[in-house]
């Protein structure tokens, strides 16, 4: 059977865009697509701003053979969206918008891009002593529970939040933004290289072997400049006397 050939990802974006909003003030094609990391699976991310739109929405759907996500906006909840991911620390719009090739501009992209540019260079808001502390605290707890345990299956999920307290500790106490999923390893290459080789050794260690100690010794490099591990004496919402 012959194999049906898609459309170029601009191309079917533009199509896509003039069907669903021929109206829109914007629209940029983001993802994986325009970073040249496209995969067999690979979507196409759209964002759209269109002042029309009572709501912000996302929606996910097949068009020109493409899985499409579109991410659609009026002009004020994408800034909305920009502060939340700000606050939480993954810049998924602003990186989007950054990074994003136009698709549609009616005199708005400039600023927009501009706006997530200096969020992103700006990185997150740095974290006080009292937050160092608490993140100190549960990683502590984690890798406590980590050594302890005898129970493979109990393990692996361990080691999973092991990896993502650690992953956040170090990118956030060095001002960094982090990540979740595929994002976690690419927050941290942003980062430092030759750590992200680290880390990944460390847990692709652990589960091809069960070997622990790797994973132990990155968690304690990681807290060692913070006063190391931290269990006795913490308290989390105890009233002052």
């Amino acid at each position: 059977m012959e194999e049906i050939k898609r459309l170029e990802p601009i191309e079917a974006s533009k199509k896509f865009i003039e069907r669903y909003f021929p109206n829109c003030q914007g629209a940029l094609l983001a993802g994986s697509v325009v970073r040249g990391e496209a995969t067999s699976t690979s979507d196409l991310d759209i964002v759209v701003f269109d002042h029309s739109l009572s709501s912000s929405f996302r929606k996910s759907l097949i068009e020109n053979d493409w899985p499409i996500e579109v991410f659609a906006h009026n002009l004020k909840s994408y800034k909305e969206f920009f502060a939340s991911d700000c606050e939480r620390a993954r810049p998924a719009l602003p990186r989007m918008v950054s990074e994003g090739v136009v698709l549609v501009d009616k005199g708005i992209i400039k600023a927009i891009k501009k706006e997530a540019i200096e969020l992103i260079n700006n990185g997150p808001e740095k974290w006080s002593e009292e937050i160092i502390r608490t993140k100190r605290y549960f990683i502590t707890d984690a890798l406590e529970d980590f050594i302890g345990s005898s129970n493979k299956a109990e393990e692996i999920f361990i080691a999973s939040t092991l990896a993502e307290l650690i992953h956040e500790f170090v990118l956030r106490t060095n001002g960094h933004w982090i990540g979740a999923s595929k994002w976690i390893v690419r927050a941290l290459q942003q980062y430092d290289e030759l750590f992200t080789k680290e880390f990944v050794e460390a847990f692709d260690l652990y589960y091809k072997t069960g070997q622990k100690d790797k994973v132990v010794q990155l968690a304690d490099k990681v807290l060692k400049p913070f006063g190391g591990r931290l269990f006795e004496g913490f308290s989390l919402g105890e009233p002052i006397i």
